[in-house]
């Protein structure tokens, strides 16, 4: 039996293996002058691989569509991720929020590992060809002509094609030119885990700042759709940072006409009480210094300005003439500063895409098609996906080996 497995990166280097440890002819097809391109810049250059949480964290960490990862995920989970990569000589090691990366924290060496277990699986690898189009007999699977127009036979055909997001990486959109092709259904792309935008002329001022353990709530309307804690970066263009990315998860493109609004707790861990109390404390050491320059011991010394024009506070006021009115209103502002989104930075700048072949379309327990015999779907052009920690490459480490067995196996 003869397999094609169309893309080079984590779900189809999976599958290509899992298909070949199966039993069959394999042959793998990469668009790139190299495998793995994506998964190279995956966690800055480390590879946040999977995450190493229990099977309901993980499915809660799937914003799209998780219980169709249910089979994929319980055949090779985390767990298994984690030993198949050890097995192979990739020493791994756990991290805060459960993030498992190569102990080495170089993505190359994760991508070495697979390819060095491609060629001892007996995968032929074929760089520098892309794939036109699917070739069907009496509805079934017979090949693929690819971007060279060879002809190309094969009994079955997985294809790991990505998604839109990144496309210095080669990413494109050939999957959903495909799907079009077959007349599969597709969900539209969205740039998902992405930086936001802001019109507020104050956001340019903090271009560089960075926040820790701080807490975001982003409502639309009178509807909260995403709370989290933890770090966030202000830029030239709006905001972003790891809580930016996974609250962008939950914003789907036609909400941004909505005028989504970002509240951010600076000091999560006092209520306004507490905060108060602190804010009286500081005051009361730099009683006669000017309320500009009286917040150095509770803010970030970029952030202060920004705080006292927004406070409506005379900045030169000295702090003794700070009213109590005007002292609830900075403890308001510090516990709910808000952030107008107008936005997103786009795939460009989004680590992945939300959309893709619609899970309708797919048989969750073999990933093959089913509406054409022997097509198989494996990865982020699928739609499902997940928050940042190691979620989305467990998806397609999953997909992509159940396709493979699936494909190989049968």
């Amino acid at each position: 039996m003869k397999i094609i497995v169309v893309g080079g990166g984590a779900a189809g280097m999976m599958a290509a293996s899992a298909a070949s440890e199966a039993g069959a002819e394999v042959l793998l097809i990469e668009k790139n002058e190299k495998l793995g391109k994506k998964l190279f810049i995956t966690g800055k250059g480390r590879c946040n691989l999977t995450n190493a949480c229990d099977p309901d964290a993980f499915f809660g960490n799937v914003i799209t569509n998780p219980k169709f990862m249910y089979s994929s995920f319980y055949r090779f989970s985390n767990d298994a991720v984690m030993e198949y990569f050890e097995s192979l000589g990739c020493s791994l090691k756990t991290e805060r929020g459960d993030r498992v990366f190569p102990a080495s924290d170089k993505s190359s060496d994760v991508i070495r590992t697979l390819e060095r277990h491609l060629e001892e699986s007996g995968v032929s690898v074929r760089l520098d060809t892309s794939l036109e189009s699917i070739e069907l007999s009496n509805g079934r699977i017979c090949g693929i002509v690819t971007g060279k127009g060879e002809r190309i036979a094969a009994d079955k055909v997985i294809l790991a094609l990505g998604g839109v997001s990144y496309p210095g990486c080669g990413a494109c959109d050939d999957a959903f030119r495909i799907a079009d092709a077959l007349d599969i259904t597709v969900k539209e792309a969205e740039p998902s885990l992405v930086p936001l935008t802001s019109g507020d002329e104050w956001v340019p001022r903090l271009q560089g700042l960075s926040l820790k353990n701080v807490s975001v709530r982003l409502d639309i309307g009178n509807r909260k759709i995403y709370e989290g804690f933890g770090e966030m970066l202000f830029t030239h263009f709006g905001v972003s940072g790891p809580v930016i990315l996974s609250a962008s998860a939950h914003i789907r493109e036609k909400m941004y006409g909505q005028d989504p609004v970002l509240h951010i707790d600076l000091k999560p861990a006092l209520d306004h009480k507490q905060l108060d109390d602190r804010i009286l404390r500081d005051f009361s050491s730099v009683m006669n210094r000017q309320f500009g320059n009286s917040l150095d011991k509770l803010l970030p010394s970029k952030l202060i300005p920004v705080i006292v024009d927004l406070s409506g506070i005379d900045g030169h006021k000295k702090v003794n003439e700070v009213s109590r009115e005007e002292r609830v209103r900075l403890a308001g502002l510090i516990k709910d500063l808000t952030i107008h989104i107008t936005g997103n930075r786009g795939f460009d700048e989004a680590i992945i895409t939300r959309g893709g072949i619609s899970v309708k379309e797919i048989d969750p327990s073999t990933m093959e098609s089913r509406k054409i015999p022997g097509l198989f779907f494996a990865g982020e052009m699928i739609d499902v996906d997940a928050l940042t920690g190691g979620f989305n490459l467990q998806i397609a480490w999953s997909t992509g080996h159940l396709a493979g067995v699936s494909a190989g196996g049968s």
